[in-house]
């Protein structure tokens, strides 16, 4: 199965590590990065969070698009979210694995 055509995507370059796990020390976002990595693929924006609105949301997803993890997708007029995982990987290798293999542990 391919992947859907992206009408637009906004991506930002990775950021250093502190801006990594800075973007990351927030349950909100953590869960949001935990949901794409068990995904495997991009997800619409509104499968990525419960219990708060929208415009929270947005912008738990630019600062995670700005420190480099995440790009955003338009495909057919509809928001998604993509994990850039071998982006953040080749700068701190590892990293979401470990960071997201907790969450799971934890029971995120």
């Amino acid at each position: 199965m391919s992947a859907p055509r992206a009408d637009e995507v906004l991506t930002h370059p990775v950021g250093s590590v502190q801006q990594l796990l800075a973007a990351l020390a927030d349950p909100v976002r953590l869960e949001m990065v935990r949901r794409l990595v068990n995904a495997g693929a991009s997800m619409p924006c509104a499968a990525l969070y419960d219990g708060i609105n929208k415009s929270t949301a947005t912008h738990h997803f630019k600062i995670l698009r700005e420190a480099g993890i995440t790009e955003r997708l338009v495909v057919d007029g509809h928001t998604h979210q993509r994990l850039r995982f071998d982006a953040v990987d080749a700068v701190a290798p590892g990293l979401l694995n470990a960071v997201v293999r907790s969450a799971n542990r934890e029971g995120r």
